[in-house]
């Protein structure tokens, strides 16, 4: 019988798995012969020779983590939710690096964008939540949810030095599981400043490959100067990589629009065009327009030609190394169509008149400049953090929706999944939702945050700041009159909550004497936990099953049981007690992908359950017991 698993993506074995698809000769006995691997890729083969690249101390522990799944799961908290059950937003409490194993397979390259907003590692800040050397276990006791002497993290302090080994081996399985999230066009934009940066950039070029390096923008976080040291720091860094960067038709134009949406490759969207930018100074009846040089890049025969200011008479040649826009006879067919302009006086070089009707629909081009007049500043950012809390601040260093409204601008669109695994305060989620207030999108957010403790008494953890914030921007924005249509607006998100799992953990036999495993067959006759509610079981089974917690969830009868519907029935739970034989063959006639029942339903008639798995391969459903 297949039981399903109960632990995240095996992101190694799925790898290996790659790897013997692509070479199977190199397998000896279920293990990958090297001997065999090193003839198979030939020249590709490192000799030991010194080669650039980045290392650290703990780099192979940091790999480790990567490798080793998740027992835990997500459990449900409507009652501290906004819309539960209809909203496509989630926000999850917990250490975000099981996190992330834990949406490796429900959201496997379904994340059009990630925005990070990491620890800074200045000395004084950074918090460094791998020392839970047991991982999910240590979590458990640190956030309460199981008896604890006290877990104390530790901080990377001045004291320290700023350890750049500690902060890497922090980054890097968040950062190499992030990537997994992320769809063929994605792009993740992580924000820095001097202090790790350089590290930040091999870190990624790495993980991601310089190939897809997409740019790195300097941000006016501080418009005032600081006169307490001899140089005032007016900028951060928000770096940013794809996770397949397009190299070919990288600006929308005309002469490409018919397939510049539909490449499988990340390219910056185009901003809206400003129409403040064009004019109709002459009554043109196509409408505003604007100058644009007339030359062009690049030498070319047919482009060389004299023109001849019919104003003034005067002859103009294309500038040193360049030529003109289009070859003579359609210069003076545009001449004829009044698409000719000699500057403002009319006693300039030719120009050709761009109209706003025209190029409207191919925007404008970014820059990597983001003026804090623009896109905000840090002290912005803490103003609408006091305007959503009567005046008060309750979280430091908050990044201005409208820095992250800007990426969304050029990132996302319609209804794309943004994610942000260092959520703080929550300025990604409240930004997605203003943007989508903006331009009539539907994205969707899902929010990570540590429910690190704090000093404040209204908000003992970081994450009750994260979820109190989306509540009140979430009121905020549903009162909005900006577009006139708020009502429209998708509002609300799911709270989940890291915990383990709902089914008891098998220790491995090979750990425990006669009498211990005597104590574990007993225990393990009904491997529920206690404590946990029908809506904690459904949440994980939906998780393990690689589909999203956003999934549609229907309770039907079938018979006289209750089976949940998810995703229109492709996959059918049945967490019943005891289930009929009855049940089982309505269940194959309704044709699912998937079945899902628990293993003590069949109260050890194996005969039936054995029955019940040839049925449903016949039918080619996957048919799994938990």
């Amino acid at each position: 019988m297949d039981k399903l698993p109960l632990t995240s993506k095996d992101v190694l074995a799925e790898k290996i798995a790659r790897i013997r698809e692509e070479f199977p000769e190199v397998f000896s006995e279920g293990k990958i012969d090297f001997e065999r691997l090193k003839m198979a890729i030939g020249e590709f083969v490192d000799n030991g020779r010194e080669r650039y690249g980045l290392t650290w101390a703990g780099k192979s522990e940091a790999i480790r983590n990567i490798q080793t799944p998740s027992v835990g799961t997500l459990l449900p908290v409507p009652e501290e939710s906004v819309n539960f059950e209809t909203s496509e937003n989630l926000i999850i409490e917990g250490d975000n690096l099981e996190v992330l194993k834990l949406l490796q397979k429900s959201y496997h390259g379904q994340i059009k964008m990630i925005y990070i907003d990491p620890p800074y590692n200045t000395g004084n800040e950074f918090i460094y939540p791998d020392n839970f050397r047991e991982g999910l276990e240590d979590y458990l006791r640190y956030s309460g949810q199981v008896d604890s002497d006290g877990i104390k993290l530790s901080t990377n302090t001045e004291t320290d030095g700023r350890f750049h080994s500690k902060w890497l081996n922090m980054m890097y399985p968040r950062l190499f599981l992030a990537r997994n999230l992320l769809k063929d066009d994605g792009v993740i934009f992580v924000s820095i400043d001097d202090h790790e940066v350089k590290n930040l950039r091999c870190l990624m070029d790495e993980i991601f490959g310089e190939e897809n390096f997409f740019a790195s923008f300097s941000w006016q976080s501080r418009q005032s100067v600081q006169n307490d040291t001899d140089m005032s720091v007016s900028h951060e860094y928000i770096v940013g990589y794809a996770k397949r960067r397009r190299h070919e038709h990288r600006r929308l134009k005309e002469s490409n629009q018919s397939v510049w949406w539909d490449i499988p490759e990340f390219a910056a969207l185009p901003l809206p065009l400003d129409p403040e930018r064009f004019s109709n100074p002459d009554n043109d009846p196509r409408g505003p327009w604007k100058a644009d040089p007339f030359d062009a890049p690049n030498v070319r025969p047919n482009l060389t030609y004299a023109i001849k200011n019919p104003n003034t008479g005067e002859e103009y040649w294309p500038p040193a190394g360049r030529c003109w826009r289009t070859d003579e006879e359609s210069y003076k067919k545009l001449l004829s169509d009044n698409r000719i302009v000699f500057g403002t006086t009319g006693q300039s070089r030719p120009q050709l008149k761009v109209f706003y009707h025209e190029k409207k629909d191919f925007g404008s081009v970014a820059t990597t400049w983001l003026s804090g007049d623009t896109v905000g500043t840090a002290t912005h950012g803490t103003r609408e953090l006091q305007g959503l809390f009567d005046g008060q601040s309750p979280f430091d260093t908050v990044k201005p929706t409208a820095l992250i409204k800007f990426l969304c601008q050029i990132a996302t669109r319609q209804d794309d999944i943004v994610l942000d695994f260092f959520a703080g305060s929550g300025t990604t989620g409240h930004a997605v939702l203003a943007q989508n207030l903006d331009d009539g999108a539907n994205r969707k957010f899902i929010m990570v945050q540590l429910p690190e403790t704090t000093e404040n008494e209204s908000f003992p953890r970081i994450s009750d700041i994260t979820t109190e914030r989306m509540r009140r921007a979430i009121q905020v924005l549903s009162q909005s009159s900006v577009r006139g249509d708020a009502e429209n607006l998708e509002l609300g998100f799911r709270l989940f909550r890291l915990s383990s799992s709902n089914f008891k953990t098998w220790e491995s036999e090979s750990t425990l004497t006669p009498g211990e495993l005597a104590q574990q067959l007993r225990l393990f006759a009904d491997n529920l936990l206690a404590g946990r509610s029908q809506q904690d079981i459904l949440y994980e089974i939906v998780l393990k099953s690689g589909l999203p917690l956003t999934a549609s969830i229907a309770h039907i009868q079938v018979g006289e049981q209750s089976v949940f519907s998810i995703s229109d029935g492709a996959l059918l739970i049945c967490l019943e007690d005891i289930i009929s034989e009855n049940t089982l063959r309505n269940i194959v006639g309704m044709s699912p992908r998937s079945v899902v029942c628990l293993d003590t339903a069949f109260h050890g008639n194996d005969n039936l359950k054995t029955n019940t798995k040839l049925l449903m391969e016949s039918h080619d459903i996957e048919f799994h017991t938990v």
